[in-house]
């Protein structure tokens, strides 16, 4: 299998990747798929939405607290006339789209991170070049760096620690945008492929035919080892710390056949990561920073129940939510933890039998298991 062959499969395969709730079916263990151990059981889970227009989708999440979460996505997406990117936020009572400043107009906004009071959102803009935006609940303004030029991409963001990080690609190389003391940095990897997702020192991605993973090092980033997995790529990351992180993707076995991925890290080295099921497509994942994991995506055997993952350091296990009326299949895009509720929201889209989308917010919890014993 060549790179660009790989490419252009793993794009098709992501393409066809408040309100008060429409339902509230309870979440539950699928029995085929769980942990003999004694578990927590999720509780609840509720189906939601932020109301987009019509052909609306979610592809990221975020929250700081139970009454501070944001949302990026994209709405009218089949209309390239119309499609326009979207904020939106939650105050704890209601979901309310922030405005964004700016003549030239966002597409797709693929990601959201915040650190000290600013939120920062990165994706494309309509003028063909990548697309940054800093802001609050006031509104946001487009950051143009200096450097950046048509044909670049990208896909992550990450805010913390007196620095931005964006990351994507440059023709078929990986590029990594930084911002550090008011100075933007760029950096073209040596690899080839694109970087969809960062956090902490962690950027994750793909070189077109296996998974690559890129560590900032003092002023540098640079490839770390990997398993060695023909077909792998990353989507997402969740850091704990540098001695802990859960990678998640997939890995391409041939037309409309791919399985899930995940690789943990323990501070020393890169490990897959076994898991209780092979048919579904891994896109998001968060955690509670003591080592439990969350992880969303789509199951294509059962299409019409929101699915979620749920890890520890030992074993997963499947947690799904209740199907609602009118979904022919749900993708859950992304995922993030609200401490203070101990559960977690998962954002995506859904699809009627009319091939409509419409944005969904599926909230699972409580039920997060006891801290695993080392």
């Amino acid at each position: 299998m060549t790179r660009r062959t790989l490419r252009r499969a793993l794009t098709l395969i992501l393409a066809t990747s408040v309100a008060l709730p429409a339902a509230s079916p309870a979440a539950h263990a699928d029995p085929r798929h769980t942990d003999p151990r004694p578990a927590a059981i999720d509780a609840w889970q509720e189906s939601s939405t932020v109301r987009l227009t019509a052909d609306g989708s979610l592809s990221d999440v975020l929250a700081l607290s139970s009454g501070d979460v944001w949302a990026v996505g994209q709405q009218q997406i089949w209309d390239v006339w119309k499609n326009r990117g979207t904020i939106r936020h939650w105050n704890g009572e209601r979901w309310s789209e922030v405005a964004i400043r700016d003549s030239t107009g966002a597409g797709n906004l693929r990601a959201v991170s915040a650190s000290a009071g600013q939120v920062w959102a990165a994706g494309d803009g309509h003028d063909g070049l990548p697309y940054l935006a800093r802001g609050d609940v006031n509104g946001f303004d487009r950051v143009r760096p200096e450097g950046l030029r048509s044909g670049d991409w990208l896909g992550g963001v990450y805010a913390g620690d007196e620095r931005v990080v964006a990351v994507g690609s440059r023709d078929d190389n990986g590029l990594i945008v930084g911002w550090h003391e008011g100075e933007w940095t760029f950096q073209v990897t040596k690899e080839e492929g694109a970087l969809y997702a960062v956090a902490g020192a962690f950027a994750v991605g793909d070189t077109g035919t296996a998974p690559l993973i890129m560590h900032h090092t003092g002023d540098t980033w640079k490839s770390m080892p990997v398993p060695h997995i023909p077909g792998g790529y990353l989507r997402d990351i969740q850091v704990d710390s540098g001695k802990r992180a859960l990678a998640v993707g997939g890995v391409y076995r041939g037309p409309g056949e791919v399985e899930p991925l995940a690789l943990a890290w323990n501070g020393k080295r890169w490990r897959q990561l076994a898991l209780p099921i092979r048919s579904v497509r891994l896109y998001g994942v968060t955690g509670d920073g003591k080592g439990h994991y969350w992880i969303s995506g789509y199951d294509p055997e059962r299409a019409a129940e929101p699915f979620m993952l749920r890890c520890d350091k030992r074993s997963c296990e499947v947690i799904r939510g209740g199907e609602v009326e009118g979904r022919s299949s749900v993708r859950l895009q992304a995922v993030t933890y609200l401490a203070g509720k101990q559960a977690v929201w998962a954002v995506g889209h859904a699809v009627d039998a009319r091939e409509r989308y419409t944005d969904v917010v599926e909230s699972f919890g409580p039920g997060v298991p006891e801290p695993a014993k080392s």
